[in-house]
């Protein structure tokens, strides 16, 4: 049953259903009314500016039936209806006391005890049955991370994996980048090197959001493959020395690359962004692109370097890292705003050859999201 109350002489709704009691301001009510005045029918772009609603906007009736709640408007004398579990989804009245650095509750941190190894779809299976991808796909927004397995060993195959969720975020590397021992590199990730724990690129803006590596070959002694959660690692920071957390998320750091032909890349950002609403969005970390921190005042520059090797300290921890090895024809994708990749250092002995591409999350999502519709999850 739902039961309704007009407040404060219309300019707020109360709604009583499904055990919960939440309140609407009629000015956000009349915003997001659902009609074909206010809202495109085929993909629900508004038809109006804030400007063309009455600042005096205000509920002058409200009836509700079944689940569907009907309010008139004046002075627009406006009648519109809208969808109650619509409204109960949406609803915005409700406490908002989180801790600094909280985690969206449809992501789930995860270090080596919680997720001893990725989640794995089949190549095959992701590419002909859609509830496959979805599943592969909401691991992947889930943990920030996902393989695949038994894919072609095949040059660009990377290409197709992409192509299951989005675009090729082309960048100077090109549509794509190869990964394996060079003379003279331009990258350490060319060479034979283990690899510190990082995100890709933080010294553009915006980042790249989604990394594909993809292995073609790996027939060397080492070269296994590590990730780790920097949710988790900032979490384990927050709760650890907050004062180091608060540094880390309050002042930005700075990155960058120069590159053959004339590429100089230069970002400004927080280690650890936080929204205005203190939730955290964004990890970047990559000490081998890092530049001279000149947003620091001198007063917090040596507690603010303390903050930075403590993070370093626990991203280095095995505890912190699920190592696996990629054999040819597997590939996996990270979300490069939160999962750090590494590498073990490898011997000289066989070939390690991977390939690696870019993309960006909002296509991952639109796909999942379209998905769930689709498949009525």
């Amino acid at each position: 049953m739902v039961n309704i109350s007009i407040l404060q002489e219309g300019r707020a709704l109360e709604v009583r259903a499904q055990g919960r009691r939440v309140r609407f301001h009629a000015i956000w009510l009349r915003d997001n009314a659902w009609d074909s005045e206010t809202r495109a029918a085929g993909n629900g772009q508004k038809l109006i500016k804030l400007s063309d609603i009455p600042i005096d906007t205000v509920i002058a009736a409200a009836c509700c039936e079944g689940k569907v709640l009907k309010l008139t408007f004046a002075p627009e004398n406006k009648a519109v209806r809208y969808d109650v579990d619509w409204l109960l989804a949406h609803a915005y009245d409700h406490d908002r006391v989180q801790q600094k650095g909280w985690i969206d509750s449809r992501v789930e941190p995860w270090d080596r005890a919680g997720m001893p190894s990725p989640p794995v779809g089949s190549f095959a299976e992701v590419c002909a049955s859609p509830q496959a991808l979805h599943d592969w796909l909401a691991d992947l927004a889930r943990f920030g991370v996902a393989k695949l397995e038994q894919g072609p060993v095949a040059d660009q195959a990377l290409m197709q994996v992409v192509d299951l969720f989005g675009y090729v975020r082309e960048t100077n590397y090109g549509r794509y980048f190869e990964v394996r021992s060079e003379v003279n590199p331009t990258s350490l990730a060319f060479t034979r090197q283990g690899l510190q724990a990082h995100t890709d690129n933080p010294y553009r803006d915006p980042v790249p959001t989604v990394q594909v590596l993809y292995c073609l070959e790996n027939s060397v002694d080492g070269g296994d493959s590590l990730i780790v959660d920097g949710f988790r690692a900032a979490a384990r920071l927050r709760d650890e020395a907050p004062g180091a957390f608060d540094l880390l998320s309050r002042y930005c750091a700075r990155f960058e690359y120069r590159g053959a032909q004339g590429v100089i890349l230069q970002a400004r950002r927080p280690m650890i962004e936080l929204q205005p609403d203190g939730s955290l969005i964004a990890v970047r970390f990559n000490n081998r692109s890092a530049a001279a921190f000149t947003d620091v005042p001198y007063a917090d520059m040596e507690a603010y370097y303390a903050a930075y090797r403590r993070f370093g300290e626990i991203i280095d921890d095995p505890a912190m890292a699920v190592r696996f090895r990629l054999n040819p024809g597997e590939c996996f994708v990270v979300d490069n705003t939160r999962v750090m990749h590494a590498r073990t250092e490898f011997s000289g002995q066989g070939m390690r050859h991977f390939q690696g591409c870019y993309a960006d999350r909002d296509s991952l999502l639109s796909r999942l999201a379209t998905l769930r519709e689709t498949l009525g999850e």
